[in-house]
């Protein structure tokens, strides 16, 4: 092999290590960071009423959802500050999930409020352009029937229904209109699964764990057409705005569900193995760089005395230009 071959595949070689160790290390790191924070369900207690069903339980590793809000109960009470948690179903309804996923993480329903309230069935919310203008209720044209623009097929499984505490998307008469939308059941409401109506039915994709209380607070505060503001099942109660700003003052994602623990308290042969990549690639390349380094000076030192300076110059032309077509 000719010098100014030798020349070219060490630069070669340091290209392609300088590019391995960021891109290996940086594979490790693609998912969010709160995917690695395991949650325990056991400390949530606030929960909806037990129903017989698969949503009663916990899966290990489906994302988890932090609401904070913000509302006032009724006429005579005082703001009240409260955190819901939801764990979402992505097993279920993985298309469902990824749309409520990247719609939190893009802060859109934060600073938003409840705008339709029907108490004993459900609390709906997500219309991002339903944000108070100045003094409430004063709002966009468009709240209640906003959103996004991009919308997801409808979609269902056995295993999911409208169990009380149970979060599904908001729709028009389209089954296949869901956008941003979505409502909480504030009691069982199984008269909305598709095997109960005949017009398919709407998408249940997760359920509330803790936090529920405040879901029925805000159901039976007083709305526009419920100004009462009690826990009496009105038959004429069909849209409500409520009365008082009922707001979602931010909403996160905050870990994932770790019934069994193992994402909180990983075994020491599974933390081994995580870095096992990240550590031959550091053993590998280091040294590799090193020799690198120092070979590169001999082996122009040696072209020098045997052979044109511009031999070398050309080798390094090339080399650049070889590398320009790559990238």
């Amino acid at each position: 092999m000719t010098r100014p071959m030798v020349i070219r595949s060490l630069l070669m070689v340091g290209l392609f290590l300088t590019v391995l160790l960021p891109s290996t290390i940086g594979a490790q790191q693609s998912e969010p960071l709160w995917r690695s924070n395991g949650l325990d369900p056991t400390l949530w207690e606030d929960r909806p009423e037990t129903e017989d069903s698969p949503m009663m339980e916990s899966y290990k590793g489906n994302a988890v959802i932090e609401l904070q809000v913000t509302y006032q109960e009724g006429h005579f009470s005082g703001q009240t500050d409260g955190t819901i948690i939801i764990e979402l179903f992505e097993q279920w309804a993985p298309i469902t999930t990824e749309n409520m996923i990247s719609h939190v993480e893009s802060g859109l329903y934060d600073g938003i409020f409840f705008h339709r309230v029907i108490n004993d069935f459900v609390t709906q919310s997500g219309d991002p352009t339903c944000k108070t203008l100045g003094a409430y209720p004063a709002t966009a044209p468009s709240c209640g029937s906003g959103g996004t623009g991009e919308t997801i097929p409808l979609e269902l499984n056995d295993n999911l229904s409208h169990v009380d505490g149970a979060i599904a998307m908001a729709r028009s008469q389209d089954p296949d209109s869901a956008d941003a939308q979505w409502y909480i059941a504030e009691t069982e409401a199984h008269n909305l699964d598709p095997e109960n109506r005949d017009d398919e039915g709407y998408a249940t994709f997760g359920i509330v764990r803790d936090g529920m209380t405040h879901i029925r607070a805000i159901a039976e505060t007083p709305t526009s057409d419920e100004p009462t503001g009690t826990d009496v099942d009105n038959p004429f109660s069909s849209a409500g705005r409520p009365v008082y700003e009922a707001k979602i003052t931010s909403m996160v994602m905050i870990g994932v569900a770790d019934p069994d623990g193992t994402i909180r308290n990983p075994p020491s042969e599974v933390l081994e193995s995580s870095s096992f990549a990240e550590t031959v690639v550091k053993v590998v390349t280091i040294p590799l760089v090193l020799l690198l380094l120092a070979a590169i000076p001999v082996v122009v030192v040696r072209g020098r005395s045997e052979e044109p300076l511009g031999m070398y110059k050309e080798a390094i032309i090339i080399d650049a230009e070889l590398i320009d077509d790559g990238l």
